[in-house]
């Protein structure tokens, strides 16, 4: 386990920094500072997945899911100005929509590691960058699922846009958030494996 010491040191700093930054809104409130740090854990993922392998690489979403919820937990008992910080709602977005999310990455990496070096990474992130967002706006935001209401109101989230809901505003956005990241990390991604392959 030596080995992933950094990888998961990483991943949970990743993932405590998100949830920190969920909670300063940018562009409207269409995007947090979370946005921005989050998409990371998917270059974590990649470089772990490409060095170790795919049974480590899911131990380090394991570890990163643990922390998330250890985090969502904390922000359910801390209140804000409209109630808790993160709701029960929310929390159960972002363990379902993180786990998914990142096993699917790291799946889909698998699948392309024979390929050219920026197929593997580019393709798993985009795959798993878009399951992220579509499951944690659709199970945190949208009206149609019938959760209960004290787990979170989210009737704010429905507010017309040009788009539609404001949730999948907010959802596009944070999806164009992920690809712009998913590109500039093809850069460190490449560096640190061929860096650390060197050293091998």
């Amino acid at each position: 386990m030596k080995s992933l010491a950094f990888p998961v040191v990483c991943m949970a700093a990743i993932v405590v920094a998100s949830n920190v930054g969920v909670q300063f809104l940018l562009a409207d409130g269409y995007l947090t500072w979370g946005a921005f740090c989050y998409p990371l854990a998917f270059l974590v993922t990649d470089v772990t997945n490409r060095l170790y392998g795919p049974e480590k690489a899911r131990k380090v979403v394991l570890f990163g899911f643990a922390t998330g919820l250890a985090c969502s937990l904390v922000g359910t008992q801390i209140m804000g100005e409209f109630g808790p910080l993160v709701t029960w709602r929310i929390a159960v977005a972002s363990g379902l929509a993180f786990l998914v999310a990142q096993l699917t990455d790291v799946a889909v990496f698998r699948a392309f590691s024979e390929r050219p070096w920026w197929k593997a990474p580019l393709t798993s992130t985009l795959v798993g960058s878009t399951l992220d967002t579509a499951l944690f706006f659709t199970i945190a935001f949208a009206g149609f699922l019938a959760i209960p209401a004290a787990w979170g109101d989210v009737s704010w989230a429905q507010e017309a846009t040009a788009v539609g809901p404001l949730w999948v505003g907010m959802a596009l956005a944070d999806w164009a958030v992920k690809l712009s990241v998913a590109l500039a990390a093809l850069v460190p991604f490449r560096l640190i494996t061929r860096r650390a392959q060197a050293v091998v």
